[in-house]
């Protein structure tokens, strides 16, 4: 099995997984704006823990977004050194499947539609199915406003999970349940970049790139 090294920076939230021997490790917490002076000592926390090193590692996989732009601009920059210094390929994995990943993981949901708010009053969002264990995209990745989230066939067991249903009065979309407090963890990253690894779908370090979905979002306010 692959000794996978996953971090994520995408939101308020910053976490480093490793996936060994089949088996999920991660460290998470809470760091808004603190992100780019905590990940290196996480990453060598965890590395360290449980005796590896970064020679000894299959791949690099890493939140590539959408999500907040500094954050995703970290994970990526991050990814991409370690993996040229330990020639490893980088695997990324989208933000919002991570999200979708852990609705499975914590809360048995076979259909989720994973939200991040975008800020500017839209938010970030996807819909997924469960397949064996592992969420897939039906559809694609989109932006907008809360009132024009959509999904095309409404399953009765929708959930929805992310900081995109803090909208939730304002997404006509029914949930049974919305879970609009939880974050992107490296350990469900983790988990799809093993399923990923399997089909070969790991890239050089500089082809690994973010996803913002919003062209925009780099523009400063005037500019917009």
């Amino acid at each position: 099995m692959p000794r996978i090294l996953a971090l994520d920076t995408a939101t308020e939230a910053c976490s480093v997984a490793l996936y060994l021997d089949g088996e999920v490790r991660e460290h998470f917490d809470i760091l808004p704006r603190q992100h780019s002076q905590q990940i290196l000592p996480m990453i060598e926390a965890i590395l360290a823990e449980h005796g590896q090193s970064m020679m000894a590692l299959d791949a690099i996989a890493f939140g590539r977004g959408p999500g907040a732009f500094t954050g995703v601009r970290i994970a990526t920059g991050i990814a991409q050194g370690l993996a040229f210094g330990a020639d490893l390929p980088v695997i990324p994995v989208s933000t919002l499947a991570a999200l979708a990943q852990l609705g499975l993981r914590q809360y048995g949901a076979q259909q989720v539609l994973a939200t991040i708010d975008a800020r500017m009053d839209e938010i970030y969002q996807a819909f997924y199915s469960a397949d064996n264990g592992v969420m897939v995209l039906q559809g694609a990745e989109q932006v907008s406003p809360p009132e024009a989230v959509t999904v095309e066939t409404v399953p009765d067991n929708l959930v929805g999970v992310g900081s995109g249903w803090l909208y939730r009065d304002r997404i006509a979309v029914p949930v049974s349940q919305c879970y609009p407090d939880d974050y992107p963890h490296a350990a469900d990253i983790a988990l799809l970049a093993s399923v990923a690894f399997a089909r070969r779908e790991g890239v050089a370090a500089e082809q690994a790139l973010p996803v913002y979905l919003r062209d925009d979002v780099a523009k400063k306010k005037h500019e917009r």
